[in-house]
């Protein structure tokens, strides 16, 4: 069992005129309306930390909080690797099914906590970007928070390289592919919405360069550098190519998500089964200038026949 969580929301002007109740149902639809009714009544939400009822009507300023009591977290890997460490950053390579971030029902068993118990130090590390929980490979972060900050524009201003290698349903892909295909946010109803290529969404790219395919097993191995980094995006890229990744419960050819199937439980973001590695990310040291390139060894089914001593 965790120590459990309080989870807070300011309240602006999108929120001011609802009530307690709905505000919950209408963004966190993880959980029911009679979910959020029970935990409302109980006395587990509070406004401004005194308890309301369901239908307390919000207004701007006001902050919200929900004491989520101790829970049982789903198993997760519990070990990472150091790829480089200085004063500064720390790369380390994360397994496949660990998050990085606290969400849904991992708090405890998040990369962010398994780091900040290993590095200690006046300002607790930080992630500079993440993975999916299904994606392998390095994870940078920072260790001051100058580093934080210029490693933070780096990301902004697309100077950071980041490359990684999948395995995708298919064959005859191009010998090099660039998808400029849209993403965004798109509505969905286990979730509410989720990340998915769409006409009106945000400028995203991404290079996909064939390495290998395996005709008998229909299967091609890639590597593929984001030029943006918008969530999902190799596993919505590919698929909207018509080569989604191998094993992805969610995105199918097209890059939206796969159809609700009556009773059976509904795919999401996090579910695990694909195979994507984040193998190398290259960039300028925040406080020397110097050039730096960190990379994580694929794993076996990720890397091709003539690279076995490949470190």
């Amino acid at each position: 069992m965790n120590r459990g969580f309080c989870y807070r929301d300011e309240i602006d002007r999108d929120g001011a005129g609802e009530s307690v109740l709905a505000f919950y149902t209408s963004r966190y639809a993880h959980s029911s309306e009679h979910e959020w009714l029970e935990r409302i009544e109980r006395g587990a939400v509070r406004l401004d930390g005194a308890v309301v009822t369901p239908s307390t009507v919000l207004r701007t300023g006001q902050t919200l909080s929900y004491e989520r009591a101790p829970w049982a977290e789903p198993e997760a890997p519990s070990t990472f690797d150091v790829l480089y460490e200085d004063d500064d950053l720390v790369a380390v390579d994360k397994p496949s099914g660990l998050p990085v971030l606290p969400g849904g029902h991992y708090l405890d068993h998040t990369l962010l906590a398994l780091v900040r118990a290993r590095f200690t130090g006046e300002v607790p590390p930080s992630p500079l970007h993440r993975l999916g929980r299904a994606t392998s490979g390095v994870v940078l972060f920072a260790r001051t928070e100058e580093a934080l900050r210029r490693m933070t524009s780096e990301f902004v201003e697309r100077r950071i390289v980041k490359i990684y290698r999948a395995l995708v349903a298919g064959v005859g892909l191009p010998s090099e592919q660039v998808v400029d295909v849209p993403i965004g946010r798109v509505p969905y109803a286990p979730t509410g919405e989720l990340h998915a290529a769409t006409g009106d969404g945000a400028p995203s790219k991404s290079v996909f360069r064939l390495l290998s395919e395996n005709g008998e097993r229909s299967a091609s191995l890639v590597e593929v550098r984001i030029v943006t980094g918008r969530p999902h995006q190799i596993r919505i890229h590919a698929a909207a190519i018509g080569h989604p990744l191998i094993g992805d419960p969610l995105y199918i050819a097209g890059g939206g998500p796969a159809p609700l199937v009556g009773r059976r439980r509904p795919p999401l973001p996090g579910d695990c089964g694909y195979h994507l590695h984040a193998m190398r990310v290259a960039f300028k040291h925040p406080k020397t200038g110097e050039g730096l390139e960190v990379f994580s060894r694929p794993p076996p089914l990720l890397r091709t026949l003539d690279e076995p001593a490949f470190t």
